[in-house]
C-alpha cells in the first residue's frame, strides 16, 4: 500500500474546512499558506473572488524586517503587517482559514500577530 502524502492529507483537511468558511465583503477570509521556507497570507473576498490584501515573507517591503529572525518570528511579523494593511483598507474583522495546516507553530504565530495588529477573528 502506498504511503499517503502529508500534502494530500492537508488538502483533505482544507477541503473539509472550506465547506463551512466563506469570506464576505463585510468579513473577508484570511487564508494562510505555509511552505517549507516562507509563509504567505491573503485576505480574500469570496463574493467577487478578489484578493484585498496580502503579505508574505518574500514581500520586498518585509524582507528587511524578517531577515535574521527564525521562521516563527517571521510569521508573527507577517501577521502584524497584514493586519496593518487590512486596517488601512477598513477591514477590521476576518474569517481565519488556516488552509488545512495545523494551528500550531508558524500558523499560530501569524494569527497572534494579526490579532496583535488589530484584526478580529
Amino acid at each position: 500500500m502506498a504511503k499517503k502524502s502529508r500534502n494530500a492529507a492537508r488538502l483533505r483537511r482544507h477541503t473539509r474546512v472550506r465547506k463551512n468558511i466563506f469570506g464576505t465583503p463585510e468579513r473577508p477570509r484570511m487564508n494562510v499558506y505555509r511552505s517549507l521556507n516562507e509563509i504567505y497570507v491573503q485576505i480574500i473576498d469570496d463574493h467577487s473572488g478578489t484578493t484585498l490584501v496580502s503579505a508574505s515573507t518574500i514581500d520586498s517591503r518585509l524582507r528587511s524586517a524578517v531577515s535574521g529572525k527564525n521562521k516563527t518570528e517571521q510569521a508573527r511579523v507577517v501577521g502584524e503587517e497584514v493586519a496593518r494593511r487590512a486596517l488601512e483598507k477598513d477591514i477590521k474583522a476576518v474569517v481565519f482559514d488556516r488552509g488545512g495546516f495545523y494551528y500550531t507553530g508558524r500558523v499560530k504565530a501569524l494569527a497572534e500577530g494579526a490579532r496583535k495588529g488589530g484584526l478580529e477573528f
